[in-house]
């Protein structure tokens, strides 16, 4: 279950240069929260990277790992977009 997409991938800040990041998936939200994340792990961080293992692992669906990082990554300025 680990590879479902989200149905619109999150573009969001990749680096402190703001090169764009394309996360396709609830496992590299995951990925970003773990190794790329440039904020204070917050609790938004720790219920983001909640969902998304919740995702990977089925028991919740990806549509919540996607809210939960968007609402992390708005709270640290890492977010972009989440549009096509």
């Amino acid at each position: 279950m680990e590879n479902i997409r989200f149905e619109t991938p999150i573009t969001v800040k990749a680096d402190p240069a703001g090169t764009p990041l394309v996360l396709r998936t609830a496992k590299e939200a995951s990925a970003f929260l773990l190794n790329s994340w440039p904020g204070k792990r917050s609790p938004k961080h720790r219920a983001a990277l909640q969902a998304c293992s919740d995702a990977m692992s089925g028991e919740r669906p990806v549509m919540a790992a996607r809210r939960a990082f968007i609402a992390a990554a708005r709270e640290v300025n890492v977010y972009i977009n989440d549009k096509d």
